[in-house]
């Protein structure tokens, strides 16, 4: 466990949050708290170099960017090769948001997921019939979304 400076604290709060929508958001957070830029930097850099956060990245609210649509495509793909091959290939492809391994089941064969989204249905399903054609891959089933129960990041102050 980390002991933060209550400064750092305050700096955590804030990105923990929705970032400030500006082209310098880190420069913003900095001047709020009352420290330099690079002191904010540093602060989220170190914390990456420890393993104490994965990633820091942008949340997009899809139905509100205009995309009403959205389906986890699972494909079925039988060696770890190609699984490899084909994961690298959509992960690529600008219409996939999420792209993952996991092992199939006797009752579920599928082992790669893709998130794709859509004005439409129709959409994703034309998304996903081109991503086959791209890959190779004719064997896959569509969960199109019904409701999106979370989109929220932990916050821990």
């Amino acid at each position: 466990m980390t002991d933060f400076t209550p400064t750092q604290v305050k700096i955590l709060k804030m990105v923990q949050g929705n970032l400030p929508d500006s082209a310098a958001p880190y420069a913003d957070i900095a001047r709020e708290v009352g420290v330099g830029e690079e002191e904010v930097i540093g602060l989220l850099r170190s914390m990456k170099d420890k393993g104490q956060i994965r990633r820091f990245g942008a949340t997009l609210r899809h139905q509100k960017a205009g995309y009403g649509a959205n389906s986890m495509v699972a494909w079925k793909i039988d060696s770890e090769e190609e699984i490899m091959r084909v994961g690298k290939l959509m992960a690529e492809n600008r219409a996939v948001s999420h792209c993952y391994f996991r092992k199939a089941q006797a009752n579920w064969p599928y082992s790669l997921y893709t998130m794709v989204h859509g004005k439409s249905r129709e959409d994703c399903v034309e998304t996903a019939r081109s991503l086959s054609q791209l890959s190779g891959v004719a064997d896959y089933a569509m969960l199109f979304s019904i409701k999106e129960l979370k989109k929220t990041s932990m916050t821990y102050f």
